[in-house]
């Protein structure tokens, strides 16, 4: 019996190893995906933190005192961050679609591939193993019928020589010796076909079958290589991509921080924090030798007081504006704040009530007009319905007008008008305005008598009659409707258009024109400006 061929052998082992070999690179994927999926896990976490940080900090103004410049420098770093943040979830997210599901995909399919490939080897190498063992089986068949064949001869020639053999002995020992031997010469014409089929099944398997299978295996695992290399160069381009973005959101950080202006910040921060406090006179000799005090009148020298004098009860104490000081106590009039904060702070409660009032009033005429559309179609709804919101309603008007008058009386007193006078003028102009706004036909109370100070803008007037028409500096666009009732005041509505022709000045009023050429005051709080650069 001849030993199994050696080549069967060799053909298995070579598909164990590449197979074995193949596991290996398929680990480099596997080992880089995971590597990107990690990168990326780190780019959302850092673009999370990112966001979360400008979320914390893009918080509504807590210190309304800041000035404006440079807090709006600081909201357009962290809008920039915002953005910057968004980037690098772009980068996080183009790096797991382009490389880790792309090269997880691509790695499924290159194993179905592969695994087609061994299958194709292994049915050749199955075919070639196929026909050695048929070659095998003749080879052993002509072993089996060569040696009954010879046994066979030699009986025959035994039997020839024995003289106590008959002759019909002889002749069947002769004949089955004959049939024997062409037998074994039939198995030997078997075993020599199959060997000759046999090699070149085995040729064709080492020349054709294996190289063709080893060649789409190289070439796969070349495309593969290439594959990785592209992933290689996507960690790169994916980051390059959006750098010219990020650079932009940079460039605007590096915007934001040549637009503060440090002059108008302290010219911001003095105005908000000007006390109003007139400069104290000097303090006069008291003359005790002479055992009387010497000193002139006010009147007389036209000499203020001095700081203690101004100070009042607190003449033991030094002046604050030079020492530490307790926290005041907070007042409902503002009365703990220096008369320029105090009128600035009045101002700005004056408008807020006028405009919840304003609100509530529209509230009021609209829940009116659906009370008569459910009183002329009932239909529609049950009027009774809305008694309890107009009752509501009409309490908080009354709640809005008491604090109304109660302002305006603090507002008149002296040091409190936004001109430096007396706060009437502003007083009839509110509280007119909104007792129109309340009133059930719409109309003005002639309850309410003309002001004497409002002839305050009289002198506006006297400008524009006498004067060319000044040039618009910007325009600026109306928030919420203004009635204008009030004299050198002019009306506007919600969304309107003006022109600028005059900044506010610090009292809360700016002056504008309409484009027939009528020109008046408008609260500064009630339009959003644009100047001209």
């Amino acid at each position: 019996m001849l030993p199994p061929s050696p080549l069967i052998y060799r053909t298995s082992f070579w598909t164990i190893e590449f197979s074995t070999n193949w596991m290996f690179t398929d680990l480099c994927i596997c080992k880089y995906v995971k590597f990107v999926k990690e990168r990326t896990e780190i780019e959302q976490n850092y673009a999370k933190q990112l966001r979360n940080l400008s979320k914390k900090y893009n918080q509504k103004r807590s210190n309304k005192d800041e000035p404006e410049c440079s807090y709006q420098s600081f909201l357009d770093i962290l809008n920039e961050m915002n953005d910057y943040a968004g980037q690098r979830e772009l980068i996080a997210e183009n790096l797991m679609m382009n490389i880790c599901i792309d090269l997880t995909k691509y790695l499924q399919e290159l194993k179905q591939e592969r695994k087609a490939y061994l299958m194709e080897a292994k049915r050749a190498q199955q075919n070639l193993e196929s026909t050695y063992k048929q070659l095998d089986s003749s080879k052993k068949r002509f072993e089996r019928e060569w040696r009954e064949a010879e046994r066979a001869t030699q009986y025959a020639e035994k039997t020839d020589q024995d003289i106590n053999a008959t002759k019909a002995d002889v002749e069947k020992a002769k004949q089955q010796a004959h049939m024997r031997a062409h037998v074994a010469d039939e198995c030997k014409n078997d075993y020599a076909a199959q060997l000759q089929k046999y090699n070149k099944e085995q040729s064709h398997f080492y020349f054709n079958e294996m190289p063709l299978v080893f060649n789409k295996l190289q070439d796969l695992d070349e495309r593969r290589v290439r594959k990785l290399a592209h992933g290689y160069i996507l960690f790169s381009d994916t980051e390059k991509h959006v750098m010219p973005i990020i650079g932009k959101c940079l460039e605007g950080i590096t915007k934001a921080g040549t637009n503060v202006n440090e002059k108008n910040d302290s010219m911001v921060i003095i105005e908000q924090n000007k006390s109003g406090f007139e400069r104290p006179g000097d303090v006069e000799f008291e003359d005790y030798s002479q055992g009387i005090n010497r000193t002139s009148s006010d009147s007389s020298l036209g000499t203020p007081k001095g700081p203690m004098d101004l100070l009042g009860k607190n003449k033991g104490k030094n002046f604050w504006l030079f020492s530490k000081r307790s926290k005041p106590t907070v007042t409902e009039d503002f009365a703990h704040l220096p008369p320029e904060q105090r009128r600035k702070r009045l101002q700005q409660k004056l408008e807020e009530i006028y405009k919840d009032l304003q609100k509530e009033t529209d509230q009021s005429e609209a829940l009116g007009k659906m009370k008569d559309v459910y009183e002329k179609n009932p239909q529609m709804g049950d009027p009774a319905s809305l008694a309890s919101q107009i009752n509501q309603t009409s309490q908080n008007i009354e709640r809005l007008r008491g604090e109304l008058n109660k302002y305006e009386v603090v507002m008149t007193k002296p040091g409190n008008s936004p001109y430096g006078c007396t706060h009437s003028s502003v007083d009839g102009f509110v509280s007119g305005n909104v007792r129109s706004l309340s009133s059930p036909d719409g109309a003005h109370s002639d309850e309410s008598t003309p002001d004497p100070s409002q002839a305050i803008y009289a002198e506006f007037d006297d400008d524009f009659e006498d004067e060319e028409l000044t040039a618009p500096i910007g325009n600026c666009t109306a928030m919420y409707n203004f009635p204008g009732a009030s004299e050198g005041t002019i009306s506007m509505q919600e969304g309107e258009v003006l022109a600028v022709v005059e900044e506010d000045k610090g009292d809360g009023w700016t002056r504008v024109r309409r484009n027939n050429g009528d020109e008046g005051y408008i609260p500064t709080s009630y339009v959003t400006i644009t100047l001209n650069k």
